[in-house]
């Protein structure tokens, strides 16, 4: 009888319970080589390829793309080539193969001081929009060859969400490696469309073929109120069929549902808000980096708030300097990458780091170690619409500045009235590590800062 392995989904170093097929590079009855491509998965963070554990015949695939798989679950099932070399059963691979354990472990020896320094190190290694225990493997994302085609996980799964066949896309990257921007430029131009056949030059000569020719299809007709008797269209509620059925969250949607749940379960939030006038600004003004600037100046004016707070043990920890969790949204859901060491950065720094942050959460390049350990968060909501709002604040930080939609209101001034530019501001803070008198002075050291003309 033949030796069947299974191979559960290991960690794959996010420190999440799960993970979301995206593609399978094999199929049931392949053979494959010991850590080949066997499929790309996407997690909170990244898509990342999942290499074969086994060099033999894949016996079974448990899953589909877009199914979701839990850390520990049976991902494969091989038969093992006997005459091929294998992994030792104890060699380390970075990863824990085996299934979830039942039951908690029984009390280790108490571990020797180099080695609580490694798990201290491990205490905070990334999430999306929160942090999150994991472990220390930190995964690089390589172009494979699958297919004949060169192109690292991410661009795969961007290729299949833009419904572009990849294997028609030109790659211009090194070593024609296919691009996140090549992906782009074919779903743009329409040039390898999935399911699309190549065109084919038709003879002038050729006769015509001798089915009748149908009409082009039209426009689908426009949805109205009342039928054409005069009736209401619809009583009733939409149904499950009418209005489509549950989608479940994957990615990093699904761990923003799990960090949000978690943080409105555990802070006590408090929000005040004021407005910043910017009429003394001389010139144009990086808004941003003057954003980054206030922050930097209130952290250091009042430190409470530049801080990570632990519930349990009731522990406040205040930070000597300043990394900005800057949150960016996307399609995929919300990202929080980390712009460090805000408080030495000047504002041509502010720019370029806050563009690279920007350039590799789009992409979905962007290592783990960027997504957590930020000291205070920001979210420029004001970009798009909102004068104020009660943005989450997500343990262990401790504030979370919001910016509006700038303005020009009507001021009272000394013998009159003027018209000022002027940015709403929202500041929510945990009150169980921040007093009132704190945020309130770490808000006017802000106010003050974004006032002044330069």
């Amino acid at each position: 009888m033949a030796d069947i392995k299974t191979f559960h989904l290991p960690d794959l170093g996010e420190g999440l319970p799960d993970a979301t097929i995206v593609e399978w590079h094999v199929k049931e009855g392949d053979y494959i080589k010991l850590d080949a491509p066997l499929c790309s998965m996407e997690t909170a963070k990244a898509v990342v390829d999942v290499p074969s554990p086994y060099t033999g015949t894949v016996k079974k695939l448990h899953g589909a793309p877009g199914d979701i798989i839990e850390t520990g679950a049976a991902l494969a099932d091989f038969e093992p080539d006997p005459n091929a070399k294998q992994r030792a059963e104890a060699e380390a691979t970075g990863h824990h193969h085996g299934p979830k354990k039942a039951e908690a472990p029984a009390p280790a020896p108490a571990p020797a001081p180099a080695a609580k320094a490694a798990t201290a190190d491990r205490e905070d290694e990334g999430t999306v929009v929160g942090a999150m225990v994991s472990g220390s493997h930190v995964h690089v994302e390589q172009a494979s060859s699958v297919g004949g085609v060169k192109a690292v996980p991410a661009v795969r799964a961007l290729a299949k969400k833009l419904k572009v066949d990849i294997t028609r896309v030109r790659g211009t990257g090194t070593d024609g490696v296919v691009t996140m921007q090549d992906v782009k430029d074919a779903a743009a131009n329409g040039s390898a469309a999935l399911g699309a056949a190549p065109a084919r030059a038709v003879p002038a000569s050729a006769g015509r073929h001798l089915a009748p020719e149908l009409p082009e299809p039209g426009a689908a007709p426009s949805r109205t109120p009342v039928s054409q008797a005069g009736k209401a269209v619809r009583t009733a509620p939409p149904s499950v069929q009418a209005s489509g059925q549950p989608e479940q969250l994957k990615g990093v949607r699904r761990n923003m549902a799990r960090v949000m749940a978690e943080a409105h379960a555990n802070v006590v939030p408090t929000t005040l808000v004021d407005d910043a006038d910017l009429h003394a600004w001389i010139g144009k003004q990086d808004i941003t980096a003057r954003l980054i600037r206030s922050i930097v100046a209130a952290c250091k004016a009042v430190p409470a708030l530049n801080a990570w707070f632990d519930g349990k043990n009731l522990t406040r920890t205040l930070h000597p300097h300043v990394d900005i969790g800057i949150a960016v949204d996307t399609e995929d859901g919300l990202f929080v990458p980390a712009l460090r060491n805000a408080d030495v950065l000047d504002g041509a720094g502010i720019r370029a780091a806050i563009k690279r942050l920007r350039t590799s959460v789009e992409d979905r390049s962007i290592p783990a170690s960027e997504l957590s350990g930020y000291t205070i968060s920001l979210s420029n909501f004001g970009m798009f619409a909102g004068r104020y709002a009660t943005p989450v604040v997500v343990p262990p930080t401790v504030a979370i500045i919001g910016a509006g939609k700038l303005c020009h209101d009507v001021v009272a001034v000394m013998g009159g009235i003027e018209v000022h530019r002027r940015m709403p501001i929202s500041l929510t803070f945990d009150h169980r590590a921040a007093t009132g008198g704190e945020a309130a002075r770490f808000l006017k050291a802000l106010l003050d800062d974004l006032a002044m003309p330069n």
